[in-house]
C-alpha cells in the first residue's frame, strides 16, 4: 500500500511539474499570454507540496528518485500533448531511469 501511495504521488508530482513547465512554455514561447504563465507557476508551486507527502522522510532520496519519474513523464507528456514520437533510445533511457527510481525508493533497507 505504501509503494502504491508513493507511485501515485510521483505521478501527481509529474503532472504538476511537467504540466506547469508546459504552461509556462506555452505562455511565453507560444505567446499564449500571462494567464498561461500564471497557471504554470501555480502548478509548479503545487508540485513542491506534493513531494512533501511522500512516505520516505529523506528529501534528497525523494528528489533523486523523482528525477527518473520526470524523465519518463516528460517523454510521455510530449507524446500525449505535443505529438512527440520517442525513438528506441528515448524508451531505453526512460526505462533505465525508472529502474533507478525503483532502486532508490523501494530497495530493502535495514
Amino acid at each position: 500500500m505504501m509503494v502504491l501511495r508513493s507511485l501515485l504521488l510521483f505521478a501527481l508530482a509529474a503532472v504538476a511539474e511537467i504540466g506547469g513547465a508546459w504552461l509556462v512554455w506555452q505562455g511565453w514561447r507560444e505567446q499564449r499570454g500571462v494567464l498561461w504563465i500564471a497557471a504554470g507557476i501555480i502548478a509548479l508551486g503545487a508540485y513542491g507540496f506534493v513531494a512533501t507527502f511522500q512516505p520516505d522522510p529523506n528529501f534528497g532520496r525523494i528528489l533523486a528518485a523523482y528525477g527518473g519519474v520526470f524523465v519518463a513523464g516528460s517523454l510521455a507528456w510530449g507524446m500525449v500533448v505535443d505529438g512527440f514520437r520517442p525513438d528506441r533510445w528515448d524508451y531505453l533511457g526512460a526505462a533505465v531511469c525508472l529502474i533507478g527510481v525503483a532502486v532508490i525508493m523501494y530497495a530493502p533497507r535495514g
